[in-house]
């Protein structure tokens, strides 16, 4: 069985379900300002870390900048070999121990033989070459270049070595021919938004004989190098739980849902802005950190101050949960995470924290923060399905554009992907605006099929009862059919 060699990268270890095959020939692509050599220079220091001699072969840039590269990681470059084959202008003058080659001057079987013989001098255990796009330049010809570099992949093929060979795709044209050659292809990618920071993500689009975690993953760079976030699978992380009720304190809140949502569901409250949403699902919080069970919210609209005050506007001092450590609230910046990353801090909640309630407000902010809103379904019901199998209960607030009448509706429809819908919306009756609450659905169990007012002032959270006197209540503009005062007042 061939060992594995780490990439240096923790996520992108986990992409490959355990790193690179030994001793092989790896393609390490991407544009310019990708992270190609941030990832290399990992690959490399992991490798010395483990006692492992490194050799870094660079054409496409000098020792200086190699090392400005690395100091912003606080990283040195002392800890293993570098190799620079640099141009006549770049050498002109200076003393050096590296070799010069003048590649408008020396055949390509020449530098061939010069990396060779570097690698017989130092002998690594892994090499990094930057970049190939030099060699395909002096070589000129395609088949020429295809053979040069077949005669590469031989010399490594009997030696104790982990290559990535790395290009910059600076042709116009993608070149496929290392592709074929090379065990594994890693491609790294930059996309510049329309609005807000560049993305990154990357793939592995090929690894024989490997059983690797397919599609893009996003990915940043920071200090330390590159933060790789793997794709989401939901159905490979399941875990047994007890699928018991959450309660809200609130008995006929709680008789809508059958006495409540279960952990390992998730529950869609929608209705247009100011029927609140918001302050339903802070009160399911409230009460199962008043039970001592971690919970996260995760604000995307709102500042964590406003939330926090509104709360404390109903009776709910939240700040003593926060400070006690049984609640987290995240103030989300969509124009700077990507789903990716949203995952992986959610993920880190659950696994690390044990968190057992989550609330995302709202799904419009996680729109915002897709750059491709085509997936972003795909995207949340990765998400849910990933809490679900590890009993978390999940609140999803979506917002319904319009605030009254037939006009009211949502942004994007993901209600089939929840197991429990409530909805809220707003009526008039008797010169007063008021609200109303009903359950659409409820996967987990029974529901009422009831239609309740909803009053929320600073005693909290009232529900009435059913509005039986009334048709039409849903549409905004009820019919009252019944005996004077059936609703609540003010206490």
């Amino acid at each position: 069985m061939v060992g594995r060699t780490s990439t240096g990268n923790p996520g992108l270890d986990a992409i490959l379900r355990g790193g690179l095959p030994s001793n092989r020939l790896y393609l390490l692509e991407g544009a310019p300002g990708s992270g190609k050599t941030t990832l290399a220079l990992q690959f490399l220091l992991d490798g010395a870390a483990a006692g492992e001699a490194g050799l870094y072969i660079t054409l496409s840039e000098t020792r200086g900048e190699l090392s400005q590269v690395a100091a912003s990681h606080g990283w040195s470059l002392d800890k293993f070999d570098i190799f620079e084959l640099a141009s006549a202008d770049a050498v002109l003058g200076e003393s050096r121990q590296q070799s010069v080659l003048h590649a408008w001057e020396v055949e390509l079987s020449g530098t061939i033989k010069l990396i060779q013989e570097e690698v017989e001098k130092t002998a690594p255990r892994r090499v990094v070459f930057d970049s190939i796009s030099e060699l395909r330049l002096l070589a000129q010809d395609p088949l020429r270049f295809r053979r040069q570099m077949l005669a590469l992949k031989q010399f490594f093929a009997g030696r104790d070595i982990t290559v990535l060979l790395v290009d910059d795709l600076a042709k116009a044209s993608r070149d496929m021919q290392m592709h074929s050659l090379c065990h594994g292809v890693i491609t790294l990618e930059r996309t510049a938004l329309t609005f807000g920071p560049h993305r990154r993500r990357l793939q592995v689009q090929k690894l024989r004989g490997i059983d690797f975690v397919a599609g893009y993953h996003d990915f940043v760079i920071v200090k330390g190098g590159l933060d790789v976030f793997p794709r989401l699978i939901g159905s490979e992380h399941a875990k047994p739980f007890v699928g018991d009720p959450v309660a809200s304190g609130i008995a006929k809140l709680d008789a809508l849902l059958g006495g409540g949502p279960l952990h390992g569901t998730c529950t869609l409250i929608t209705g247009p802005a100011g029927t609140g949403k918001t302050s339903i699902a802070l009160q399911y919080l409230w009460a199962q950190c008043e039970r001592g069970e971690n919970c996260i919210v995760y604000e995307f609209d709102e500042r964590v101050g406003t939330l926090l005050m509104r709360a404390k506007a109903m009776g709910l001092d939240l700040q003593k949960h926060i400070d006690g450590g049984c609640l987290v609230v995240e103030q989300i910046d969509p124009a700077e995470i990507s789903p990716g990353e949203f995952a992986s801090l959610v993920q880190q909640q659950v696994e690390v924290r044990n968190c057992r309630m989550l609330l995302i407000d709202s799904l419009s902010g996680y729109l915002a923060a897709m750059p491709e809103e085509q997936y972003l379904i795909l995207q949340i019901h990765e998400l849910l399905t990933y809490l679900n199998q590890r009993g978390v209960a999940t609140f999803l607030i979506n917002p319904q554009s319009g605030l009254v009448g037939q006009d009211v509706a949502a942004p994007i429809n993901v209600s089939y992907i929840a197991d429990a819908v409530v909805l809220l919306r707003f009526f008039e009756f008797a010169g007063r605006v008021r609200k109303a609450v009903s359950v659409l659905k409820n996967r987990s169990g029974a529901h009422e099929d009831t239609i309740r007012e909803l009053r929320i002032d600073a005693g909290g959270i009232r529900v009435g009862e059913p509005l039986t006197e009334f048709r039409g209540v849903l549409s905004g503009t009820p019919e009252y059919v019944g005996p004077n005062s059936p609703l609540l007042e003010k206490r």
